[in-house]
């Protein structure tokens, strides 16, 4: 029992602070959008393509900021500071669901909130790289990822309570998940204490061309399977509104995401030690071959054994590919570039994002849901394929 919790013992306390950072924010963030894309639908009576544009867009939008915060962090060689700017934007938007009366008031939000998720994403994940030991990476990268998904499948408990205590009031629901929110960026000041850096030499543009290349082709091609593999993972949003397709009652919608995020914040932190101790292409195989599974299960079925094995499947696949994928990126990057390096990373990603969901709306509303997760299929092949010719080099 000592040994098997001697590796929770060495991480680092500020580690284990942002993971609950993360966790409050996760619950303050998934109260609201395990209801969402339903409320969207209902209340506003806004189409599922919209709703896919809309999500995609917001992603993006997070993904996309992040190279600029990542690199800023690099360039001032402070990482908290940017995290409490981000958390406290997240926070304060909290309210704008709330008051939501049209498409306009949610994109606003939407945007907002996810301005404020990529201004904190990349100097986070840094920061999470700069207090670890090496040794110890995978572990931390996991553990951060389990405590955020636990507020991930909390914040939807919490929803489905409401609701039924609430006889399905959106809104009330909605300035709930303000309070969360702004806890957890009392405990991000307080709690996570960042590791001194003396400043050597005069700054440098961190996007300068020359400090582009130092960052390696191994770090360029974890960059591009990244990339693949959110093509192949369009927003979750498609499988809230598969089970209500389904015929599973407004109430009872956010159970989708709690079950997906029970299975992902069990799995989470002893994949990331598994990632400490194996090959990481062989993992990231595992994943991509579970992400198949689960949108073939999707594509026939939108209720029953068959739908919810499938979200089974999607959370054990986010457990092992995510937590994998940001320390891979920690260990093919500079360390003085790791906040651009995110940054990139995240970038790329978020143009997939936005194409992948816009593509799943568009498929959804043309051709049935069934199609929208077949092309899912499709993407996360074409990253096996790259994955197996990069293993055969």
């Amino acid at each position: 029992m000592t040994h098997r919790f001697a590796t929770l013992r060495q991480i680092p306390g500020s580690i284990w602070a942002l993971g609950f950072v993360s966790l409050l924010m996760d619950v303050s963030s998934e109260l609201i959008h395990s209801l969402l894309p339903v409320f969207m639908v209902t209340t506003l009576g806004i189409s599922v393509f919209t709703v896919g544009l809309i999500e995609g867009s917001a992603e993006a939008t997070a993904l996309i900021v992040k190279v600029f915060s990542g690199a800023l962090s690099d360039y001032w060689g402070k990482r908290k500071p940017l995290a409490i700017l981000g958390y406290g934007l997240g926070a304060l938007t909290k309210p704008l669901f709330a008051l939501a009366t049209s498409a306009g008031w949610i994109v606003t939000a939407r945007l907002a909130d996810r301005v404020g998720k990529g201004i904190r994403g990349a100097p986070r994940d840094a920061l999470v790289a700069d207090i670890t030991p090496p040794e110890l990476r995978g572990a931390a990268f996991g553990l951060r990822q389990s405590l955020d998904t636990v507020g991930a499948f909390l914040g939807p408990l919490l929803a489905v309570a409401l609701m039924l205590l609430w006889a399905n009031d959106f809104r009330a629901v909605f300035w709930v998940a303000s309070m969360p929110a702004f806890l957890c960026v009392i405990l991000l000041i307080w709690g996570v204490q960042e590791p001194d850096k003396p400043q050597a030499g005069k700054r440098v543009n961190p996007i300068s061309r020359a400090n582009l290349a130092r960052l390696s082709p191994a770090y360029w091609w974890v960059v591009g399977v990244g990339t693949v593999l959110t093509l192949a993972r369009f927003s979750e949003a498609f499988l809230v509104l598969r089970a209500n397709q389904g015929g599973l009652a407004l109430a009872w919608t956010p159970l989708v995401l709690i079950g997906m995020n029970v299975v992902y914040a069990a799995c989470a932190y002893p994949f990331g030690k598994m990632a400490d101790k194996l090959q990481h292409t062989q993992l990231l195989g595992w994943g991509l071959l579970l992400l198949i599974g689960a949108d073939t299960l999707l594509a026939l079925g939108n209720a029953g054994v068959v739908f919810w094995a499938g979200v089974v499947l999607w959370g054990l696949h986010m457990a092992m590919t995510q937590g994998l994928l940001a320390a891979m990126v920690a260990d093919t990057a500079p360390t003085d570039l790791r906040g651009t390096a995110y940054g990139f990373f995240n970038l790329l990603s978020g143009v997939a994002m936005l194409v992948t969901s816009g593509l799943a709306g568009w498929l959804w509303q043309s051709f049935g849901a069934a199609t929208t997760f077949m092309a899912g299929i499709g993407f996360a092949s074409v990253a096996l394929v790259l994955l197996q010719l990069r293993q055969a080099r």
